[in-house]
């Protein structure tokens, strides 16, 4: 079924947000990426701590800011969904996809300017290695990095977009749960994906992932192998 008008109606709404650079830090100090107009921000570089840059559990070990890891690998990283919580998460970017709005997008009314975009996926799965309930949260500081070091936040959607749901994490997300996740992002201007990049703030030195781009993977492939392999078992 094709979405409703007012949700192809409020997709279009949505990139133009998703087309906000993140700029400035908020009180909690995260990247503000929320409303027009604000600054666009090349990604800078920090020296790396050996300590951990927010309290943890004991026997979590933080992956150094300014990692460069590869599609596949795992980090281990911590935030704060909000100010005075600390969120702590194993996040593996197991898959980037090209796509086109004419693959994936059919249905979906679209204004100029978001056509004006390459749209990609971030399949990634996401695991709590803290003690914070972090249900139905988004991943916030997941952004993918386009061709002029600029960081471009996830798109998210009024009803469920089949071809890459672009969801918040599940309702109950507490601590050892695992699952996957694919996010839809728009580069402006047919801007390119050259890494996913975790910066909770400003002052962050990003953890990034870089990898092939692959064509978009269908939904239900792996689901459909093993459906298979079950009927022949039988």
């Amino acid at each position: 079924m094709r979405p409703t008008r007012s949700a192809r109606t409020l997709l279009a709404g949505l990139v133009g947000s998703a087309l906000v650079l993140a700029g400035c830090s908020d009180d909690a100090g995260q990247p503000d990426a929320d409303g027009p107009g604000s600054p666009s921000t090349a990604i800078g570089s920090a020296s790396a701590s050996p300590s951990p840059y927010l309290p943890v559990p004991e026997g979590v070990e933080l992956t150094p800011q300014g990692s460069e890891l590869e599609v596949g690998e795992e980090a281990v990283v911590a935030y704060e969904p909000r100010k005075g919580q600390v969120g702590v998460l194993g996040i593996r970017v197991d898959r980037l996809e090209e796509t086109t709005f004419k693959e994936s997008f059919s249905g979906w009314q679209l204004d100029a300017r978001t056509r004006k975009a390459n749209p990609y996926f971030v399949r990634a799965t996401v695991t709590n290695e803290g003690e914070t309930q972090l249900g139905g949260r988004r991943l916030e500081p997941l952004y993918i990095v386009d061709g002029t070091d600029t960081l471009i936040e996830a798109s998210s959607f009024a009803s469920r977009f089949e071809p890459c749901p672009s969801t918040p994490l599940p309702k109950k997300f507490g601590p050892g749960k695992e699952t996957e996740v694919c996010l839809v992002y728009l580069a402006p201007d047919k801007g390119d994906l050259t890494a996913v990049s975790f910066r909770p703030t400003q002052e962050f030195d990003p953890i990034t992932w870089t990898g092939e781009l692959k064509p978009v993977q269908k939904s239900g492939g792996k689901a459909g192998k093993k459906k298979q392999g079950q009927q022949q078992d039988g």
